[in-house]
């Protein structure tokens, strides 16, 4: 229940409960703040359990996201395929136009002289020219 809290951790938040509540009242806090502990975990527990009787079927935590639980228990792989189809036209057709505006020569231009390079001829490894002017 506390993995990602050390021990200084622990003894600083009992510390500061000693200081909120004293000593009179600190173990009643610490034992309501149990229970209530203990209820909400049987409360998840419950739920958990009926949402696996309604629909016959494991539920993890995951599934409880609404895109996650549709495409896992209402629809089957190929409508998913179809649904997803034109995002990846889209994602195609940007591509398409990315990959042409790469093949473009490039230019550099400073004042009135201008230096344009190909693809081919832009040194191996070195960064994309830039518009000195603009910058």
């Amino acid at each position: 229940m506390f993995e990602n809290l050390g021990w200084m951790e622990i003894i600083c938040l009992v510390l500061i409960g000693l200081f909120i509540f004293g000593p009179e009242r600190l173990p009643k806090v610490i034992g309501d703040a149990a229970r209530f502990l203990r209820s909400a975990r049987q409360m998840a527990r419950n739920a958990t359990s009926e949402l696996q009787n309604e629909l016959g079927t494991d539920i993890d935590i995951t599934d409880l996201n609404p895109r996650t639980f549709v495409r896992k228990h209402l629809l089957s792989d190929e409508e998913v395929s179809d649904l997803s189809a034109p995002l990846r036209q889209a994602f195609g057709e940007v591509q398409s136009v990315t990959d042409s505006i790469n093949d473009e020569p490039l230019s550099l231009s400073k004042g009135t002289s201008t230096v344009s390079l190909s693809k081919a001829e832009q040194p191996a490894g070195s960064a994309a020219p830039y518009d000195l002017d603009a910058t």
